[in-house]
């Protein structure tokens, strides 16, 4: 029997794979528009840390990609 720890990385590689699928289909299967809406959404977030408010507001009234039903944004109940 393996060490549960051991399999901890191939767990990890799985649901990052997994995350990256549902990323792209979420944006209509197009790669640049879900690392588009990534970015949009990670900026966002890095904006409410900081305490600047706004987040997904700005980034939907931009034209951007739809940051709010990224796979993040749907963890977190936005969409």
């Amino acid at each position: 029997m393996s060490d549960p720890a051991e399999q901890q990385p191939v767990d990890e590689a799985a649901e990052l794979e997994a995350a990256v699928r549902q990323a792209i289909e979420a944006c209509g299967g197009d790669p640049v528009d879900a690392v588009r809406a990534l970015i949009v959404m990670n900026s966002a977030l890095e904006q409410e840390l900081r305490g600047g408010g706004g987040g997904c507001r700005s980034a939907r009234t931009s034209g951007s990609a739809d940051a709010g039903s990224s796979p993040g944004a749907r963890r977190r109940g936005r969409g």
